[in-house]
């Protein structure tokens, strides 16, 4: 018996940050990106050098209809699923005023960033409670959001509008499944040096350094990886539902 995790948008970022630490903890990893590309191929490439078994997992979280097949894919190949970690996220098209967001960003970042979760969270424990569960494994869905889930960034208020609702089915899922000893947890990163911040990072990194956060640096995406393999790995005994602030006391309320 072994664990084994899906974690999607894994090919970078974040993403392949978890799935490596999940791999050092002896999880079989499905690695997912949207098309079965070169940057897909290499992450799944270093999850093998860590000795984990890996497959690809290339799929568009939005394709709702594809998840359970998608699911029934992974399990074939590497056994039932005891951890899926939603991390596929996508920001706004532009940033700017919030009275000149668009529809098409709006509707993009709903789509990724909490439809997609919700659906493919509902396929996962649809698959769980269908069938005998040993209870040596420990069986977890961990929810990457943000730290805008709670804070308003004024120039994203699409993406805070996605991350908000991401954050509530998280808590949603955990009273449903909190019976049938699944666990969820939201975790919400502050400012991690990823791709996607790339743009605004040194901005935020001289914020960060001023005050913004309580510990006076921008994260890393292997921190982020290290707090989600500790949830999944069920290492914070007797809780579920949790919000994870991994933003080093950015949060924190202060006068």
């Amino acid at each position: 018996m072994s664990q084994v995790a899906l974690v999607t948008g894994s090919s970078r970022g974040i993403g392949l940050a978890v799935a490596e630490a999940l791999a050092r903890e002896g999880f079989a990893i499905a690695v997912n990106g949207p098309a079965a590309d070169d940057e897909l191929a290499r992450a799944v490439d270093r999850i093998a050098a860590l000795g984990s078994r890996v497959i690809a997992a290339p799929f568009d979280v939005t394709d709702i209809a594809g998840h359970d097949a998608q699911l029934a894919r992974i399990e074939a190949e590497l056994g039932p699923l005891t951890t899926l970690v939603n991390n596929a996220g996508v920001g706004v098209l532009q940033r700017g005023d919030i009275l000149d967001v668009s529809e098409a960003s709006w509707d993009r970042c709903i789509a990724v960033n909490s439809k997609a979760m919700f659906f493919l969270s509902q396929a996962f424990a649809r698959r769980l409670l269908a069938r005998e569960r040993p209870a040596a494994l420990f069986h977890s869905i961990v929810n990457v959001t943000s730290s805008n889930a709670v804070a308003v960034a004024v120039q994203r208020a699409e993406y805070c509008a996605s991350k908000a609702a991401a954050a509530m089915v998280s808590k949603t899922l955990a009273v449903r499944l909190g019976a049938e000893n699944i666990a969820v947890y939201d975790v919400q990163p502050g400012l991690i040096a990823t791709d996607m911040t790339a743009p605004v990072i040194e901005i935020y990194r001289k914020r960060a350094e001023e005050g913004l956060t309580l510990l006076p640096r921008v994260g890393q995406p292997e921190e982020v990886g290290a707090i989600i393999a500790t949830l999944a790995s069920g290492r914070l005994p007797y809780t579920t539902g949790q919000a994870i602030s991994a933003d080093a006391g950015m949060l924190v309320p202060r006068f």
